[in-house]
């Protein structure tokens, strides 16, 4: 099991951000635990992209601040430090799948090898040589989350990883994410299907751009009294709306 770190990997304090003339985050303060799993959830509109945008660098902050590993969020030397899977595939899509990650090893000066112990962890041997234009949704999302993975990241930021995705590829993800925990890899994995919420060590829920709740899973059953997680988000939010 990795030992996690005293120190977070990622601290709000009061961050605000404004999208459109509004505020998409507010006043938000949270923490990002080392070397687990944590999932940010909450319905379409919630926040989650832009924390998540935040996070990574590419979103503008109105105020508050926010930092990664100490260092304020954007800052280059955390470039090499973070992985980033966005919601639709980020790959070449008239490449092969080895072709992709031997393109984005170039780039990072990621040893040869790991090329292909990537393609071998998110099980992708038999579609190797295969363009990605062929390859289904659930394929190429695993490609996108093998190119993420490419630098070795210390922080793996997820947006709806699991989206579209059947049963079986969803299990086979969510193990996939447990041996990454296990090796000492922070994930921030952000989903609006709070059945998700029980494969994660803690959880950050949010509602309209704030902090609704932060705890492990049976933290949220204990604080709404029930075994449903889905259930409690719902209550958590009647609660808010009082």
């Amino acid at each position: 099991m990795a030992v996690v770190s005293a120190e977070p990997a990622v601290v709000s304090e009061q961050l605000r951000v404004v999208r459109g003339g509004r505020p998409a985050l507010d006043q938000l303060s949270a923490t990002v635990r080392r070397g687990i799993v944590t999932g940010l959830l909450g319905p379409s509109g919630s926040g989650k992209s832009t924390l998540i945008r935040s996070i990574v660098g590419v979103q503008v902050i109105a105020s508050g601040s926010l930092r990664v590993f100490g260092l304020e969020a954007g800052s280059a030397a955390l470039r090499s430090r973070i992985g980033y899977m966005t919601q639709a595939p980020s790959v070449y899509n008239d490449l092969t799948v080895e072709e992709n990650l031997r393109y984005f090893a170039r780039i990072l000066r990621a040893p040869p090898q790991r090329v292909d112990e990537l393609i071998e962890a998110v099980d992708l041997g038999a579609e190797r040589d295969r363009v990605v234009d062929r390859l289904s949704g659930g394929q190429r999302t695993r490609v996108s989350l093998a190119t993420a993975l490419v630098g070795g990241p210390e922080l793996l930021v997820l947006d709806e990883p699991t989206v579209g995705l059947d049963p079986v590829l969803r299990r086979d993800l969510w193990e996939l994410f447990d041996s990454l925990a296990a090796g000492g890899t922070t994930l921030l994995v952000s989903s609006h299907v709070m059945d998700e919420a029980r494969h994660c060590a803690e959880l950050l829920l949010l509602y309209e751009g704030r902090l609704l709740a932060t705890g492990t899973p049976d933290d949220l059953r204990r604080r709404t009294g029930g075994d449903d997680l889905e259930d409690g988000f719902l209550r958590l939010v009647e609660e808010a709306r009082a």
